[in-house]
């Protein structure tokens, strides 16, 4: 099932790991980013105490001393240090993505998660059982829906009144444990089961992100702080706790040297680096005169994020890039380096040093190091399709209402 279809209001976000980065810009104390190596040089700007955090959380929010609590100690946790700016930033993804409620309800959540059930579930499967045997576990699959674990309560019945994603998540459990169970004993199911080999539960269940802050739990998983199974992962994201501490491991903690708050807001709806990564696709639009999307992804990607082995536009204009000047790169060089376009360390590989190289050389100037990422964002809370800049655009503006109301400037100082 498409991983974008329920309870997030923008598209599936990409993943990463933890990075270096060596640019001034990561160790300022108004910056973006609070590892270990910070040292503020103005500790009046640091809020220690959580009644401080408190005073910027909306009036409208209930037990925003709570919420405050959480988010002092868990930055904590995470070493980032509580500047104003950083604490706005936590701030107002959480306002914009829940208006601070721990397990929001989504309107008509049921009926919408049926229809998307019933539409996508016969694809999913033909992708992961092949076009044999995928229709007939997609059949069997809906009659479960239908008829158990009764007729007169069946999953289907339940699922039309939920209101909130944690119990829609709950019945999805309920419906794959028994599909599961039944695996074994149905001979239909049992040659599926065969060619699975994994978690069918966690694979299949269409709740990918959770929480106040609409964190996906594959990320959660790859970030996990103990062992615990994946239903207990998903049952602490929906409190407020679990969302907070997810969701701002997600926001803050890798390091990037944007001048400006709305494109870490971009990463988080994109993907991390995806900001820096169209500014270096408009790089190669610019050096050879093309149009190619500015998406931020520089690689083509599978429905579980894994990169493909066709290449990108991105990829095929490098190629030509590098031709047309006579630079000795290799295509398999080239795919190496665009395979750490989620890392930091791309700023180091030959590939973003020689196009930003020829940029200078083209134009007498550097480069911007980041722009708006053109994406899409669809999802069943929205009346219609937005894109990235309008989602960075509503949680700059909360982030900008944040630092007025603590005395900041709204802005990210740089050195």
């Amino acid at each position: 099932m498409n991983a974008r279809f329920l309870l997030k209001t923008i598209s599936h976000i990409t993943l990463a790991g933890f990075l270096l980065y060596t640019l001034s810009a990561c160790k300022d104390s108004g910056g973006w980013y609070g590892g270990n190596d910070d040292s503020p040089d103005d500790s009046s700007r640091i809020l220690n105490q959580p009644s401080q955090i408190s005073r910027l959380i909306p009036a409208r929010v209930k037990e925003r001393d709570a919420w405050a609590v959480d988010i002092s100690r868990i930055m904590d946790e995470l070493k980032i240090n509580k500047t104003q700016e950083n604490v706005c930033s936590v701030i107002a993804v959480v306002d914009q993505e829940s208006n601070f409620v721990a397990n929001p309800t989504v309107p008509d959540l049921g009926n919408k998660a049926i229809k998307a059930f019933q539409t996508e579930v016969p694809q999913k499967f033909v992708r992961q059982f092949g076009p044999a045997l995928g229709p007939a576990v997609s059949r069997y699959f809906t009659s479960v829906l239908v008829n158990e674990p009764s007729k007169e309560n069946s999953f289907l019945i339940q699922m039309r009144t939920v209101k909130t994603e944690q119990q829609l998540d709950l019945i999805y459990r309920q419906i794959f444990a028994y599909v599961s169970k039944q695996f074994y004993a149905d001979s239909i199911t049992n040659a599926a089961a065969k060619f699975m080999g994994k978690d069918i539960g966690e694979d299949n269940n269409p709740i990918t992100t959770i929480g106040s802050m609409q964190v996906s739990v594959k990320y959660a998983r790859e970030h996990q702080r103990d062992n615990a199974p994946v239903n207990e992962l998903r049952d602490y994201m929906y409190t407020r706790e679990g969302g907070l501490y997810y969701g701002i491991h997600r926001l803050m903690k890798y390091p990037a040297a944007y001048d400006n708050a709305q494109y870490r807001f971009a990463d988080y709806n994109s993907g991390m680096y995806s900001s820096r990564n169209a500014a270096f696709q408009q790089d190669i639009n610019k050096l050879l005169n093309t149009d190619m999307a500015l998406d931020g992804d520089l690689l083509l990607y599978d429905k579980d994020d894994k990169a493909q082995s066709m290449p990108s536009q991105t990829e095929t204009a490098l190629n030509q890039l590098f031709a047309d000047h006579g630079m000795p790169m290799k295509p398999e060089q080239i795919r190496a380096d665009l395979l750490q376009e989620k890392q930091a360390e791309f700023e180091n590989t030959s590939t973003y040093q020689n196009v930003i190289t020829l940029y200078k050389q083209q134009f007498g100037k550097n480069p911007p190091y980041a722009i708006m990422p053109q994406v899409v964002i669809s999802g069943p809370k929205l009346s219609k399709d937005y894109n990235t800049n309008w989602y960075a655009t509503n949680v700059t503006r909360r982030y900008e209402t944040c630092m007025r109301h603590g005395g900041g400037t709204g802005r990210h100082r740089k050195r």
